[in-house]
């Protein structure tokens, strides 16, 4: 059964008054108005936190209320930073056993109004337990990872700042990301050390935000082709190698294998870089270079709006903004966006007719793979 992308709802990332319910409520009411408020019978909720002013959120049928959908059926996933992208996947299985005829797949988190300890706090929970106990964070264990990366290339840290400048000037064309202006390289390879050789701008913000789709049993502009999951060791210890995310490589072969496609067929793609470092080595992992060799796709812009494979259009986690749960939704909606011609001033400069999303969860350890079409496979 053929499962496509109905319709996209979002709001703008960043820094927002309202709580985790009014993020998630406009989101979705923006999917909603976009198939004429058509029935939906079931409805997939993710976030990581579900926080609310005064804890923890009744996600799942507070906003199942607000939208007046009592009558449907629905679940919340959680999968940390991977969340979107699990919603997604969760909800076109879902409609593939033909139980249900349309689903609405709903991911937002609350996070600027804790502290950044909070946040961190929190964050830590998708890595493993030992990490945590000896102090580790996201972005000391992606330092690790970027440290490893350069060392095995040759590169210097200057890798981290082409990617950051490009994920920017992506984003000042989106007029949902959190940050509108572009950068130059001098003022990220001069902001603040986080965990070096990681800067502040090499790093995703902490940003409040939702995402929100319809999906409908059938064909349309942007048709579900092929999904792929992968699972890595929780602890990086325990990897075989920190230069390349064996989840993605995963992901990656069993989404193409499901769409009977490879990469060459791919026309724009979405990474997950909640570390800018992260794009390249995606770009890597899901097949379109060799080991080391993405550094040269930023140099020659054959990754920019007009190049051979435009990625991160939206401008990606670092540019967007990564309201955890709401962001691997957003790579999809970005890539459905393009398909249908939706995407406006981030438009690619010729339409796609198949585009890629890839979700990572923590440092990689559940990634997903999502592949679109115009038409189906």
């Amino acid at each position: 059964m053929t499962v496509h992308v109905a319709s996209v709802g979002m709001g703008r990332f960043g820094k927002r008054p309202e709580g985790l319910i009014d993020l998630s409520a406009e989101a979705a009411h923006l999917a909603l108005e976009g198939i004429g408020r058509k029935p939906i019978d079931l409805l997939v909720v993710g976030s990581m936190f579900a926080h609310g002013p005064h804890g923890r959120e009744s996600l799942l049928p507070r906003l199942a209320g607000r939208l007046g959908l009592e009558t449907a059926s629905g679940y919340r996933v959680d999968s940390s930073s991977g969340t979107g992208g699990m919603a997604f996947h969760a909800a076109v299985l879902a409609l593939e056993t033909g139980r249900f005829d349309r689903a609405l797949v709903v991911s937002a988190e609350k996070m600027t109004d804790r502290s950044t300890a909070e946040n961190t706090k929190d964050l830590s929970s998708s890595l493993h337990v030992s990490e945590v106990a000896s102090g580790a964070t996201m972005p000391a264990l992606a330092a690790i990872v970027t440290s490893r990366y350069m060392e095995r290339h040759g590169l210097t840290s200057r890798v981290c700042d082409v990617a950051t400048v490009h994920a920017r000037a992506m984003a000042a064309r989106n007029p949902n990301a959190h940050f509108q202006k572009p950068v130059t390289l001098e003022e990220v390879a001069n902001s603040r050390p986080v965990a070096l050789p990681l800067r502040l701008l090499h790093c995703s913000a902490i940003s409040d935000g939702a995402t929100a789709m319809v999906l409908e049993k059938g064909t349309g502009p942007a048709t579900v082709l092929g999904l792929g999951q992968g699972f890595d060791a929780l602890r990086i210890v325990d990897r075989e190698d920190l230069t390349s995310f064996a989840a993605t490589r995963i992901a990656a072969r069993r989404a193409y294998e499901s769409a009977h496609l490879t990469r060459k067929e791919i026309n724009v793609l979405e990474v997950h870089d909640a570390f800018s470092p992260f794009t390249l080595i995606h770009l890597e992992d899901l097949g379109f270079c060799g080991p080391g060799e993405a550094l040269e796709w930023f140099e020659k812009d054959w990754v920019g709006l007009n190049g051979r494979l435009p990625v991160n259009p939206s401008g990606g986690v670092v540019g967007r903004g990564h309201p955890v749960a709401a962001s691997g939704l957003a790579e999809v909606a970005e890539v459905a966006l393009q398909l249908r011609g939706e995407a406006g001033a981030h438009s690619i400069g010729t339409r796609p007719k198949i585009g890629l999303a890839q979700t990572i969860s923590g440092i990689a350890s559940h990634n997903l793979v999502t592949i679109l079409g115009r038409e189906a496979s």
